[in-house]
């Protein structure tokens, strides 16, 4: 749906005398709570690579207003002839701004258009430069309906929200959200239908084995002059939403890092040139524009992000590695810093479920991750969550000084280092009973279990999983935490860097989707939970609250709880097969209450306390 609009705009900040220019804007999208809104503006003719810098030295905000009176200031970017993910275009007159609405109703917006040297890179508060005719000032309405979306596409579901507590709700639908994903690899955006993407180590990817899962629902995302690429990424998106995963993790940027082939910025030189320069470690090389986007790679990678959103997925943004945390302003909260995650921001934040990871075993000081955290924060109009990860043993170091109102942190994103997952409770149950005691309670997720060497391992060398199974993917949700993201270890085929077959661990995706069902299926109230291992006499994870109690025997066999007085309907749940509750019964609490698994293995046992 393209609607075009003339606008009149007053010139008088311009201008000595009054006078009226027209100006037009196309909105895109349909006009929907929840559905990505474009409005694309005629501006300054520029290119990528144009004095002023149309990236640092132009500055585009669009403020939203809600019929109740909330606003939402929404950052805008240069891009280029508008259709750069086809025509891969460095130059054009288009300025582009996203918006998803969360509320019907008449929507007013007015946008703010300066220039300056380095405009685009101050806070909000400190906005100065000149006004950009016909742009600024100019207003309109949007008329926001219903959604009309069903099943798994998150425009039904809302927008993905920290709430203040140890869990994320959807605030459309009010669920609330439980993930498990992948983790790897890290380099899933070093993808040859990228433009602009080099193959360094010759670990570019072609995704060549999710061919076959592409589907013609993804046809209008599409890119490039025949609108034929990008079939293999969208079919690997597709493919992990069909095993019921909901999250999907990615570096945006690793120039000096483990991979070297993902980043947002220009190339100043070819990509041989690129490739040559690359082996400096942990540094920018010269071919690459620490101040300036690669337009059309970035709109291409919004192609596969608009697909998670229909697919149901969560957007995991690595925005750094360790190897180069420190390449960007010296680990300062710089200009290139600051464009970086402006650009981000501006170009994909409006989708639906995300958070921002600030370094995957993050090195930097706390003062600078303090101010690096808090730009972000004031930037980002939907205030998604921001989370930080770091190495197994420096969690103290890191994320003590964060706590409470130390810091705009809302969540953590672990990493462990045993091989055999036995960390993970532990872990997580410690820093969600951390932050609740500093009085900001933090989501917080396994996203690294396991060790570096081995993790998740494939299918073809370990069929049953036991391990990640009992000790990682129920040891994080019995402990109270969000969920787990998947790591691919380095000594194994399909690995962090190389894998591009996600169907490498497709057993274990089916154990995921099992554990997921059990809590969605069977109505278990988690976010009103909280670990009470106490309650039980033979060592078992009770996680509890209300009248449901979850007890995980990691071994079968007998379980024996000290329950509170009250009768309770109990159920056993194969957390290997799934289905439905088996060896249904009553128990009395009030006094020891003893119940045999149905079987060998691991199993699940929940209890719901009979009345109201």
């Amino acid at each position: 749906m393209k609607l075009r609009v003339t606008s009149i705009v007053c010139l008088a900040c311009l201008i000595s005398f009054s006078t009226a220019a027209l100006a037009n804007v196309e909105i895109t999208g349909e006009q929907k709570i929840w559905h990505a809104i474009t409005l694309t503006f005629d501006g300054p003719q520029t290119n990528e690579t144009a004095e002023p810098n149309p990236f640092t030295d132009y500055r585009l905000d669009v403020t939203f207003t809600s019929a109740d009176g909330r606003t939402f200031v929404v950052p805008g970017y240069f891009a280029a002839d508008g259709s750069a993910a086809e025509t891969g275009a460095e130059a054009g007159d288009q300025w582009r701004v996203h918006f998803a609405a969360d509320a019907v109703g008449t929507w007013k917006w007015e946008a703010s258009m300066k220039s300056g040297k380095g405009v685009a890179l101050v806070d909000r508060d400190k906005i100065a430069g000149q006004a950009v005719a016909p742009i600024n000032g100019q207003t309109g309405t949007l008329e926001i309906g219903p959604t009309d979306k069903t099943g798994v596409d998150l425009r039904c579901q809302g927008r993905l929200q920290y709430m203040g507590v140890r869990y994320q709700r959807f605030t459309g639908s009010g669920q609330w959200f439980l993930k498990c994903g992948t983790d790897a690899p890290e380099n899933l955006l070093a993808y040859e239908d990228f433009d602009a993407t080099p193959n360094y180590g010759g670990r570019r990817k072609s995704w060549q084995a999710h061919a076959r899962d592409y589907s013609k629902d993804a046809d209008d995302l599409l890119w490039g002059p025949n609108k034929d690429k990008g079939t293999e990424l969208l079919g690997a998106i597709n493919y992990l939403s069909s095993k019921g995963l909901n999250a999907v993790s990615f570096l945006t940027f690793n120039v000096g890092g483990d991979d070297r082939n993902v980043f947002p910025h220009r190339l100043r030189e070819s990509l041989q040139k690129y490739e040559q320069q690359a082996k400096q470690a942990k540094q920018w090389v010269p071919a690459v524009d620490p101040l300036r986007m690669d337009v059309s790679k970035l709109a291409q990678w919004d192609r596969i992000f608009s697909y998670a959103d229909r697919k149901g997925m969560f957007l995991h943004f690595k925005t750094q590695e360790t190897e180069v945390d420190h390449i960007m302003d010296g680990g300062d909260c710089g200009p290139e810093r600051r464009l970086y995650y402006r650009e981000l921001v501006a170009r994909f934040g409006h989708h639906l479920a995300l958070n921002w990871n600030f370094g995957e075993e993050n090195t930097q000081s706390t003062e600078r991750l303090r101010a690096m955290i808090s730009y972000v924060a004031q930037l980002d109009p939907y205030s998604h969550l921001r989370v930080l990860h770091t190495y197994p043993n420096k969690k103290e170091a890191v994320y003590r000084p964060l706590l409470g109102d130390k810091s705009e942190l809302t969540g953590l994103s672990l990493q462990t280092s045993n091989p055999a997952f036995t960390q993970v409770y532990d872990h997580v149950k410690q820093w969600v009973e951390e932050s609740t005691q500093a009085g900001k309670p933090w989501v917080v997720s396994c996203d690294e279990p396991g060790d570096a060497q081995h993790s998740l391992i494939t299918d073809k060398e370990d069929p049953t999983h036991d391990n990640p199974r009992i000790n990682g993917l129920w040891g994080a949700f019995m402990a109270g935490g969000q969920g787990t993201e998947w790591y691919f270890g380095y000594k194994h085929p399909h690995s962090d860097l190389t894998c591009q077959d996600f169907r490498s661990r497709d057993l274990f995706w089916d154990q995921c989707k099992i554990a997921l069902d059990f809590f969605y299926k069977n109505e278990i109230p988690f976010w009103t939970m909280a670990p009470k291992n106490e309650l039980s006499t033979s060592g078992d994870w009770v996680f509890a609250g209300g009248r449901y109690a979850v007890v995980y025997l990691k071994s079968g066999g007998t379980t024996e709880l000290n329950l509170p007085v009250g009768q309770y309907e109990y159920g056993w749940y194969n957390p290997r097969k799934g289905g439905d509750l088996e060896g249904k019964g009553t128990v009395t609490g009030g006094e020891k209450v003893r119940l045999d698994s149905p079987g060998e293995g691991d199993w699940v046992l929940l209890l719901v306390a009979k009345g109201s």
